[in-house]
């Protein structure tokens, strides 16, 4: 009951502070099993986006959560766990490579696990394939995730998204919010072809996210 009463408190503040607007350009909300994929400027992208999803969506989609920043406090830990029901992974920059003298199980952490499991229970999820956030207006190269992840569930309906303004909002270093308006634009799903390769699929995800931006 808590979790419910902090979450619609948290919509509230979110969409008085940007709006929140959903824009549904290449698709319809529909309760089926996706996976968002969205530029990443700020850290309030998680939030934006969930915010941005009609409740019967936010029910069933999972973001992702960089732990080392999302799980850093006892707050913030509760709010991504018991509100956002968030999937924490660990970000290339936080982890420490494993040596070879590393167990054997050390070495073979997997950080799409969490995603995987995410998705074998049925989940939708939320995921910003940049891995890191960007600072230029035009997102970086996407990491190989959304590849692998779109050819082991190919049933998923894969969502580009562009979230706009929202680094305005939060801008890097700030921890006062400003109010800004803000949206996010969901375009029409992509999938991997048959015999696409990785690259050539994951610049077209990104320039499936960047031709939103101008919608």
């Amino acid at each position: 009951m808590l979790a419910k009463l902090v979450g619609w408190l948290l919509l509230g503040v979110v969409r008085l502070l940007t709006g929140a607007q959903a824009r549904w350009y290449g698709c319809p909300p529909k309760a089926e099993q996706r996976i968002y994929f969205a530029n990443h400027q700020s850290h309030a992208d998680l939030v934006m986006i969930w915010a941005a999803l009609p409740e019967e969506l936010r029910s069933i989609t999972r973001p992702i959560a960089a732990r080392d920043y999302w799980a850093n406090t006892p707050v913030k830990r509760w709010i991504t766990t018991e509100v956002f029901n968030a999937v924490y992974v660990e970000r290339q920059a936080a982890a420490p490579e494993p040596s070879a003298e590393a167990p054997e199980e050390a070495r073979a952490v997997d950080p799409l696990a969490p995603l995987v499991e995410a998705l074998r229970s049925g989940d939708s999820i939320i995921i910003f394939p940049e891995g890191t956030r960007g600072h230029t207006g035009e997102p970086q190269k996407f990491k190989s995730g959304l590849y692998a992840l779109a050819t082991q569930f190919p049933e998923v309906v894969l969502v580009p998204a562009w979230i706009d303004n929202v680094q305005r909002v939060m801008p890097k270093g700030e921890i006062v919010p400003v109010p800004i308006l803000c949206s996010v634009t969901f375009g029409a799903p992509i999938r991997v072809e048959a015999g696409e390769e990785r690259r050539p699929f994951l610049d077209r995800a990104r320039a499936a996210v960047i031709a939103l931006r101008d919608v």
